[in-house]
C-alpha cells in the first residue's frame, strides 16, 4: 500500500483552464481536478470508466446528449465509451 500527499503531486494542465493532479494504482486513477469558470470540455469518449464528484462550484455535464448542472456533493457515473462533454460554471 502507498500512501500519497496531494501536495506532493506535480499539477498539470492538459486542456487550456482544467488542472490536474492523478493519483495511480495499478486498476484505479483518480483525478484532482480545478476548473476555471467558463472553460469548456470538448465532447469525447474514452474506453475507462468515470466517476465526476463536484466539490466546489458548478459542473455543466453533458453524457450522451443529457445535461445536467452538478453542484457540490453530486456525482456523475459516466460508463465506457460514453460520449460526455462539459462547462465549469
Amino acid at each position: 500500500m502507498e500512501f500519497v500527499d496531494l501536495k506532493d503531486i506535480h499539477q498539470t494542465e492538459p486542456i487550456n483552464g482544467f488542472k490536474v493532479k492523478f493519483a495511480h494504482s495499478d486498476n484505479l486513477t483518480l483525478a484532482f481536478w480545478e476548473i476555471k469558470a467558463n472553460s469548456i470540455l470538448p465532447d469525447h469518449s474514452h474506453v475507462h470508466e468515470q466517476m465526476s464528484i463536484v466539490t466546489k462550484g458548478e459542473f455543466e455535464l453533458t453524457i450522451n446528449g443529457k445535461t445536467m448542472t452538478l453542484r457540490p456533493g453530486m456525482v456523475a457515473v459516466i460508463q465506457s465509451n460514453e460520449r460526455h462533454s462539459a462547462k465549469a460554471i
